[in-house]
C-alpha cells in the first residue's frame, strides 16, 4: 500500500526521485497525470488499469464522465524511472501542479500525489482544521 509523506526536490531537467518506500510498491509501467486540487498523480500499471475500469463502466453520455476522461487521460504520460529512481515531470504537469523546486510526495493508498510544498502546506492546514467535520460527514454515510 502506498502511504506516507516524503519531501522531494525538482532537479535539473525537471527530474525528481520517487521516495524508495513508495517506489518499491510500484510495479511495471508507470503513469503520471493531473490530480484534483492541483496535485499530480502517479500510478503503476495495475492501479492505472483499475482507475480506467472505474471510469469506463460509466456511460459516455454523461458530461461528467467525458470531462473526467479529458482531465485524467488527456493529461496522462507514461513515465520511466532511471536506475536511481528518478523520473521527469512533463512540462504540462509541472505547470499544472505549480511544481518549482520543493515538493511533497503523498502516498494515499492506490496512488501517489505530488504537491508543490506551499500548496500541500495549505491543503494539510485546511484538512487539519476540518478533520472533525470530515469524520462527522463520513459517519453519516
Amino acid at each position: 500500500m502506498l502511504i506516507g509523506e516524503y519531501s522531494g526536490k525538482l532537479a535539473e531537467k525537471n527530474r525528481t526521485a520517487l521516495p524508495k518506500k513508495l517506489r518499491d510498491e510500484l510495479k511495471g509501467t508507470m503513469y503520471m497525470t493531473r490530480g484534483y486540487e492541483q496535485c499530480i498523480l502517479v500510478l503503476d500499471e495495475k492501479r492505472w488499469q483499475m482507475l480506467l475500469r472505474t471510469i469506463e463502466i460509466k456511460p459516455f453520455l454523461h458530461q461528467t464522465i467525458r470531462d473526467t476522461k479529458r482531465f485524467l487521460l488527456g493529461g496522462a504520460s507514461e513515465i520511466q524511472l532511471d536506475s536511481q529512481g528518478r523520473c521527469m515531470i512533463p512540462a504540462h504537469l509541472q505547470e499544472y501542479g505549480a511544481i518549482e523546486k520543493d515538493l511533497v510526495f503523498v502516498g494515499v493508498g492506490d496512488w501517489i500525489e505530488i504537491w508543490n510544498l506551499d500548496t500541500w502546506n495549505s491543503k494539510i492546514a485546511e484538512l487539519s482544521n476540518s478533520a472533525a467535520d470530515i469524520a462527522e460527514r463520513l459517519g453519516q454515510n
